[in-house]
């Protein structure tokens, strides 16, 4: 998997996957012009997909009804480092579900992978190319 991250300005940003791509900036009292999520928002919008795409997968596997399950998550900035931390994911199924079939749907959405990366700290390494040009 790869992301590319490009300056577009000041502290606007195009991130580019496969043919798709979005923009983060941020908002205008940090300096930015507000055209996208901040980089700590993409985080959790790749957190909440992850676990709504679980949720929605384990219902319609089941054939159950998958129209209006949303994902809300929540986090706090903790300090020292700085960081997110304190993650909270709910999950709201508006169809009827039974204590087994509920249960099975929490499992299911503890199975995403963006979930299960954050409970295992992966090792990350930083890279630095200076005085180098872009590659296209």
């Amino acid at each position: 998997m790869e992301v590319k991250v490009k300056q577009i300005d000041k502290f606007k940003f195009s991130i580019e996957a496969r043919s798709h791509s979005v923009i983060s900036d941020q908002p205008t009292e940090n300096g930015g012009e507000d055209a996208g999520m901040t980089p700590p928002e993409l985080m959790l919008a790749s957190l909440g997909s992850c676990a709504e795409f679980y949720a929605v997968q384990y219902l319609r596997t089941r054939k159950l009804e998958d129209r209006g399950v949303e994902v809300t998550v929540t986090a706090e900035k903790l300090m020292q480092p700085a960081r997110l931390g304190n993650f909270r994911i709910h999950v709201t199924c508006p169809a009827e579900l039974s204590a087994e079939q509920t249960e099975g749907l929490r499992c299911s959405v503890h199975h995403c992978l963006i979930h299960n990366t954050l409970l295992s700290a992966p090792s990350v390494e930083i890279e630095l190319a200076v005085g180098e040009p872009s590659l296209p």
